[in-house]
């Protein structure tokens, strides 16, 4: 039965439309199931269609549609559930549709095909004699439906992209935050890394070829490197140093010369290498590693373009569109004129690719992760690309493309009218003074992004130039960094966390292979567990802080207090090295720990005996009180930082931290939204840490409304039943204050 399961499941993915994937459906399943008749219906504007059948009159598909409130086949859609009879005629929902002749049959079994909780259409198998299917019948038609749902979804958005008059929406992740209304360009014409084996008659000929077309790939690789050593975006660059490497002779150039030395041709050989630790990277679960598969094969098509067409033209369309590829790479979108680039759609690719860290460098919107986007045919479609909620819109009407540019410009007009109070400070009516901080991890921009209001550095990700480098990084070359960072600062206070990688965020280098890495081995855990490259870390924090007063140190992670004392030991042990060895006026900096495991919410008064600040990492700690993974697009719609669970806990560390005089702020996503900011001031938080994109809109909302006027409002927050219902409470509120635009 598993056997043929996987071969209909097979036969249908591979169809390259939806007409003949139904049809290959139906006579499989049929066939399988030893039945006499089976249909399949697919779901259009509320109507189930007759789409497919082998047994029923062929002319009635098409025109057989049923609201989901009429027969058997809409009961099996309206309850998403199996309808299972020996009668169907007995059943008083049971219609009969003349045009499909199906009065001979008798029983019936009929099965949603659900995608992520959405119906897509309904299955159905039918017999003449009366008789109930039997339960594994029902559970084989179930796992087919089930099995089927993605692949079916696919070849529906396929079909209605094909229609220049169908508008279709796309889901994915947002990568990097904005608005795009372009025309697709379809990236097509690589060079493919399946290259045929040939053996080659001269070996120190194909040798020097080699060399030759690695040597070009150095120089383009080299001047992408410079152009962004020049405008001071060293780990951007650094990516590009990364790719370099990698042409070295200790790595895949190494390997790339000893397959010719065999007797391969140098394309054969480049082939070869490049498809053989493709298939090794993509085999590991690690997300990180698996992104890595994107460098080696942007890699080899690069050598294997220098050996086939050096000469070949640079990509410059004739005017902006958004670039929809399988997987982008860092070289494709440097090399990419930035002002043709209106936005960027993959179907691979996470959040932490270094295509999604070079697209929020370049200020680009970006979608990862959205499913079958190939095979829906969309190049030269207008498209209409909502980042900041991940979504895609196909073919879009008029009046989506008006509203959007009407979007774009009344946003662009109040990102204007925000930022001109952006060097005030945040103030609220009452003389509430706020800091607003800012969440960063590229030294790029961090700058002028400070100089434009920020009142420090509430969060420094020091995972983002570890995940950059093809190693651990050495002492001093993290001192350098830290430098840099408090140097950019100003003299304001920056908050840094030690290492905080496993999870979502694994190093290239280090891998942790993990059932269920958010609750395994990282932040302090891992820090912890190998003291070597901890005292490396905190030596250089300290050694870049020296004697001021502008360095604080944050431990991720933490779930217990020995971890804390654990390190505090290492910090002192640190010191007191730096201090005897190298500076006796380095100075001991603040050190606090992030509130984002759940338990530590009932020990914040033996955290305040330890440490001087906690920092709320809402982000994890709404994951770990929801039990939701906000990386899995399964339940990620149930990750809701408006929970009035959640919003209690908040609030709740709060109160416990003023009691115990321990400072708190807070550094997720929470803080950058305008509603979740609003709460948080009401709960008493005085410091938020946010993304620099919502530094003025946050300062411009704080600076309007009054903190005692808030009480009432955060008092009917906490007793709701939802998230949805806290929103619409404080979408109310702001409406009422003349402030509902800041929602847009």
């Amino acid at each position: 039965m598993l056997n043929t399961l996987r071969d209909i499941t097979q036969a249908v993915a591979s169809a390259h439309s939806l007409e003949t994937a139904l049809e290959v459906l139906v006579s499989s399943t049929k066939a399988a199931m030893e039945t006499q008749c089976c249909s399949v219906y697919i779901l259009e504007q509320q109507e189930l269609v007759l789409s497919a059948t082998d047994g029923l009159e062929k002319s009635a598909v098409g025109r057989v549609r049923m609201p989901l409130t009429q027969g058997l086949v809409g009961l099996a859609a309206e309850r998403e559930e199996a309808v299972n009879l020996a009668d169907a005629r007995l059943h008083p929902r049971f219609k009969l549709f003349p045009e499909v002749a199906e009065e001979e049959y008798r029983a019936f079994l009929a099965v949603p095909i659900i995608y992520q909780k959405a119906v897509v259409g309904v299955i159905v198998v039918q017999q003449a004699s009366a008789r109930q299917f039997s339960e594994g019948e029902e559970a084989f038609l179930m796992t087919l439906a089930a099995q089927l749902a993605m692949a079916i979804r696919g070849l529906k958005q396929k079909a209605q992209v094909s229609s220049l008059h169908q508008q279709i929406l796309f889901q994915g992740t947002s990568a990097s935050s904005g608005i795009a209304i372009a025309h697709a360009l379809v990236l097509g014409g690589e060079i493919s890394l399946e290259q045929p084996d040939v053996r080659c008659e001269d070996i120190a000929l194909e040798s020097n070829r080699l060399v030759a077309a690695m040597g070009r790939c150095k120089e383009a690789i080299g001047a992408l490197s410079q152009r962004f050593d020049r405008e001071q975006d060293e780990e951007v660059a650094s990516i590009f140093n990364a790719l370099q490497l990698l042409l070295d002779d200790a790595s895949l150039g190494g390997e790339y010369a000893r397959e010719v030395q065999q007797g391969w041709e140098a394309e054969s050989a480049v082939s070869r290498v490049s498809l053989r630790y493709i298939q090794q990277f993509l085999a590991m679960e690690d997300p990180y590693l698996k992104e890595r598969a994107s460098d080696i094969r942007d890699l080899g098509q690069k050598v294997l373009r220098q050996l086939i067409e050096p000469e070949r033209l640079e990509l410059e369309p004739d005017k902006p569109v958004i670039l929809v590829t399988r997987e982008a790479d860092a070289t494709m979108l440097a090399e990419f004129p930035r002002q043709k680039l209106a936005g960027i759609v993959t179907e691979l690719g996470g959040v932490n690719s270094h295509a999604a860290i070079l697209a929020r460098a370049l200020g680009v919107p970006a979608i990862t992760g959205v499913e079958q986007l190939l095979s829906a045919d969309i190049d030269q479609k207008l498209l209409v690309v909502n980042a900041s909620r991940g979504q895609l819109m196909v073919s879009p009407s008029p009046a989506i493309v008006s509203e959007y540019r009407s979007l774009i410009s009344a946003q662009k007009a109040l990102q204007r009218q925000y930022a001109q109070e952006l060097a005030l400070p945040s103030v609220m009516l009452d003389g509430v003074r706020i800091r607003l901080c800012l969440n960063a991890g590229l030294l790029s921009g961090v700058a002028s992004e400070i100089a434009e209001g920020a009142d420090g550095i509430g969060l420094y990700r020091t995972e983002i130039p570890f995940m950059l480098q093809q190693r651990f990084p050495s002492e001093s070359e993290q001192v350098k960094v830290y430098q840099q960072v408090l140097s950019a600062a100003s003299g304001r206070p920056v908050v840094m966390r030690t290492l905080d990688v496993g999870g979502d965020k694994p190093l290239p280098y280090f891998p942790i292979k993990e059932d269920n890495p958010f609750l395994g081995w990282r932040g302090i855990r891992l820090s912890l567990d190998h003291p070597e490259l901890f005292l490396v870390q905190l030596r250089a924090m300290l050694q870049a802080g020296a004697e001021g007063k502008q360095l604080s140190v944050l431990l991720p992670m933490v779930s217990n207090l020995d971890e804390i004392d654990q390190a505090l030991a290492y910090l002192e042990q640190a010191y007191v090295e730096l201090k005897n060895d190298v500076n006796n006026l380095i100075e001991m900096p603040r050190i606090g720990i992030m509130l984002e495991v759940p338990a530590l919410l009932y020990q914040l008064d033996e955290v305040a005996k330890r440490v001087d600040f906690v920092s709320v990492g809402s982000n994890d700690l709404t994951q770990y009180l929801l039990a939701v993974d906000r990386n899995n697009p399964r339940v990620s719609s149930l990750f809701d930082s408006y929970h009035p669970g959640i919003l209690r806990a908040l609030h709740q560390a709060r109160l416990d931290c003023d009691y115990h005089q321990l400072d708190i702020s807070i550094c997720g996503e929470l803080a950058g939204e305008p509603m979740g900011a609003i709460l948080l001031v009401a709960m008493g938080y005085d410091q938020l840490s946010m993304n620099q994109g919502s530094l003025a809109r946050i300062n411009y909302l704080l600076r309007r409304v009054s903190r005692a006027d808030l009480t009432q409002l955060l008092s009917q927050a906490l007793s709701l039943s939802n998230g949805f219902q806290v929103r619409e409470l404080v979408k109310e509120y702001l409406t009422q204050q003349g402030l509902a635009t800041i929602l847009n």
